[in-house]
């Protein structure tokens, strides 16, 4: 299974405390788990209809930054394997 930590709004979106856990081996196979169990989710992190990470959403895992790989691309053994978490984030901007 893997874990993932969600921003505070979309947990309290969710009606979810700390990690969910999902299956999936990549960026879009664990989003597309995320969303069939929390549909509610759907278009929050990816654009509903190109699938493409929003703007202000970055994605990391073992403390590297995964926003700009491919969404087929595989995630990092540690996270498949449960022992790290796949962070979702919203990105801070202002002025």
């Amino acid at each position: 299974m893997t874990r993932v930590v969600l921003p505070a709004h979309l947990r309290e979106l969710v009606q979810v405390d700390g990690e969910v856990e999902v299956e999936g081996t990549t960026i879009a196979a664990v989003l597309d788990a995320l969303e069939a169990r929390y549909p509610v989710l759907r278009g929050t992190i990816r654009d509903r209809g190109t699938g493409r990470r929003r703007a202000f959403v970055r994605f990391y895992a073992c403390a590297e930054d995964l926003s700009h790989e491919p969404a087929d691309a595989p995630l990092p053994g540690p996270v498949v394997a449960g022992a790290e978490p796949f962070m979702v984030v919203g990105a801070m901007a202002g002025g």
